[in-house]
C-alpha cells in the first residue's frame, strides 16, 4: 500500500472531501498542527470539506467544540455527526427501528451528549422500568466510569425490561490525547451478547453519507475522497458509499500500528478488514 506524506498530489483528483474528526482533524483536545493549513489549501482550490463523525452529539454542539479548539469555520463547509442523524431519525420516526420506539429513554452516557434528544426528540427517565428504549451514547468519563464492565449492571437492567438500544456511536474506541478510550459501540457489543437488540447510527452505514452529499452538492461520488483513521468504520463506510478512501495513520491507526508502519503491514490489515483504501497518509497535511 502506498504511503503518502500529504494530500497535495491528490487535490486535483477530487472536488469533495469527507473527513473524520477524532484521530484525523484533531486528537480530542486540539487540531493536529498541519491540519488548518491543509484545509486552507483545499478551500483555496474551491474544494468542499465536510466533517463526518460518529460523535453522539448534534452538529451544532461539535461546531462549538471546534470553535474552542481554534479551528476557523471558514475551513469547512459543514458537519454531520451520528448524533445529528440520530436526532433527525428520532424526530421523523420513519425508519422501522425508530417507528417502534416510544418516547421515553433511559440514558447511558455523559450529559454533554443530551443534544441528541433536544426539542422533544425523546423524554429522559431515570430508570429502565419506566423507559421505552435505552439511549447509549457511551461511557461517562466525567463520572470516572470508563470501563465497559462498569456498565454491565445498567445494561442488564435494560435487558430485563426488553429495551431496544439506540447506540449513537458505533465506534468501539477513540483516542483522546494519548489515551485510548472505549465508546458506545463497546457497550452495544455487551448488550448484543446479552441478547439485547441494538441499532447503531453512524459509520460504516452508507446511509450516513447521504446528508454529507447534500452539503457537498452536485458532485459525483467518484470525485469525493473520505479520510479516516479506522478501517472498519471510516474506510468501510466510504467504500460502501461509493467513495475513495484514504487511511490516515494518526489517531487509532498510530496507536495500533506505531508511527512508521510498513506498507505491507497496512495492506494486510486492510485486507483483513475487507477494505481497499486508495492509499495511506501519514497525517492530514498538505
Amino acid at each position: 500500500m502506498e504511503i503518502l506524506d500529504g494530500i497535495a498530489s491528490l487535490a486535483d483528483r477530487y472536488d469533495g472531501y469527507v473527513l473524520d474528526l477524532w484521530g484525523v482533524v484533531h486528537n480530542g483536545k486540539q487540531p493536529y498542527p498541519p491540519v488548518p493549513e491543509a484545509l486552507r489549501q483545499l478551500k483555496d482550490r474551491g474544494k468542499k470539506v465536510v466533517f463526518l463523525t460518529n460523535a453522539p452529539r448534534r452538529s451544532w454542539f461539535i461546531a462549538g467544540m471546534l470553535d474552542r479548539m481554534g479551528l476557523d469555520r471558514a475551513l469547512y463547509d459543514g458537519i454531520i455527526s451520528s448524533g445529528e442523524i440520530a436526532w433527525r431519525m428520532l424526530k421523523a420516526k420513519q425508519h422501522p427501528f425508530f417507528a417502534q420506539l416510544g418516547p421515553r429513554a433511559v440514558h447511558i452516557g455523559p450529559d454533554r451528549d443530551l443534544s441528541v434528544v433536544e426539542d422533544g426528540a425523546a423524554e429522559l427517565v431515570a430508570e429502565a422500568k419506566d423507559a421505552d428504549f435505552l439511549l447509549n451514547t457511551g461511557p461517562d468519563p466525567e463520572r470516572g466510569s470508563i470501563d465497559a464492565e462498569a456498565y454491565r449492571p445498567a445494561l442488564e437492567e435494560a435487558r430485563k425490561y426488553g429495551l431496544p438500544m439506540l447506540c449513537v456511536n458505533p465506534d468501539r474506541h477513540v483516542m483522546v490525547g494519548t489515551e485510548r478510550l472505549i465508546c458506545a459501540g463497546a457497550l452495544a457489543d455487551i448488550y448484543t451478547e446479552m441478547g439485547g437488540e441494538s441499532f447503531e447510527v453512524g459509520k460504516p452505514d452508507p446511509a450516513v453519507y447521504d446528508p454529507v452529499m447534500e452539503i457537498i452538492g452536485d458532485v459525483p461520488r467518484s470525485r469525493v475522497l473520505a479520510i479516516g483513521d479506522t478501517p472498519h468504520t471510516d474506510l468501510a463506510g466510504a467504500q460502501a458509499a461509493g467513495m475513495d478512501a484514504l487511511w490516515a495513520l494518526t489517531g487509532l491507526a498510530a496507536f495500533a500500528h506505531g508511527d512508521n508502519p510498513s506498507s505491507e503491514t497496512l495492506r494486510q490489515v486492510a485486507l483483513s478488514e475487507g477494505v481497499d483504501p486508495l492509499a495511506a497518509i501519514r497525517g492530514l497535511r498538505w
